[in-house]
């Protein structure tokens, strides 16, 4: 498996940990908007940005991949012609046991007694296939979203697909 980029929380193997009633501490996603652009459009044309893994997603990847796109799209098309969504959201909090790194540390913290961690974050667990950004555009924007969700693509720790899919009219 190649080595990629924040790869100490990418994968997984435990339950979610995701109850934060009980957590004490959590800090809140860095992930402001999940829903931009023109929400009340009718847009002939969906465009996704999917996982090809499972993965956890760090909440501040998902929000610099979000302000990427949505900057892209709004110089480039206008913020009235496109609809953008984050559909994915960071349920999973991230623990880190600290451990000091000086002089005489040994003598201060516990190793790996006790080492449950304290909260550092949120992350979002996806699937393969699963849809992690959505961008609703008409025809001939179809190539400038495309672009975007590729620009997008390159904040996010794992590899990603995009498809295009007409929009169901109802």
């Amino acid at each position: 498996m190649p080595l990629r980029p924040a790869r100490c929380y990418t994968h997984f193997t435990s339950p979610p940990y995701t109850r934060k009633e009980y957590i004490a501490g959590v800090p809140p996603p860095k992930i402001t908007k999940f829903v931009m652009g023109n929400v009340k459009g009718k847009f002939q044309y969906i465009v996704e940005l999917i996982a090809k893994e499972a993965a956890q997603i760090r909440h501040n990847a998902l929000e610099a991949a979000r302000v990427i796109v949505h900057k892209y799209l709004s110089t480039r098309v206008g913020e009235n012609n496109y609809f953008f969504r984050v559909r994915v959201y960071p349920h999973h909090v991230l623990r880190e046991n600290k451990m000091m790194a000086f002089a005489g540390a040994d003598r201060l913290q516990d190793g790996m007694r006790l080492a449950f961690g304290k909260p550092i974050g949120t992350a979002a667990r996806v699937f393969p296939r699963q849809v992690i950004l959505e961008v609703r555009v008409n025809k001939e924007h179809i190539d400038i979203a495309k672009e975007a969700l590729k620009v997008g693509a390159s904040k996010l720790p794992i590899p990603t697909a995009i498809i295009v899919k007409e929009a169901k009219t109802t």
